[in-house]
């Protein structure tokens, strides 16, 4: 756990100051068309001080099967992932209210 997050939870365990992150977090999944009408999910608003991006870009690609990338401070998924993304993102403690779907 970095610095940053101790300072914020103060004595709090890591467990629940995590999950205090992932709560605080208002995060947006949304599909862009590419060169030759590919489809590419795109996960912004993860905070990458509180979150392992790579970490969580690596566990989606290898759930859905599909190639993508971390970069700039978004995962970028290969198709159209949106409604699976956000159930997988549920079950990983994200709260549903905080997870918009942009169509």
């Amino acid at each position: 756990m970095n610095s940053e997050l101790e300072d914020i939870c103060g004595g709090l365990p890591a467990e629940i100051c995590e999950q205090l992150a992932t709560e605080q977090q208002v995060i947006k999944i949304r599909l862009e068309k590419r060169k030759f009408g590919k489809d590419v999910t795109i996960i912004e608003g993860l905070n990458e001080k509180d979150i392992n991006l790579k970490k969580l870009a690596s566990e989606l690609k290898t759930r859905l099967a599909t190639g993508g990338t971390y970069k700039n401070g978004r995962i970028e998924l290969q198709g159209d992932h949106r409604q699976t993304v956000k159930k997988i993102l549920i079950e990983m403690g994200f709260p549903p209210e905080n997870i918009l779907v942009i169509t």
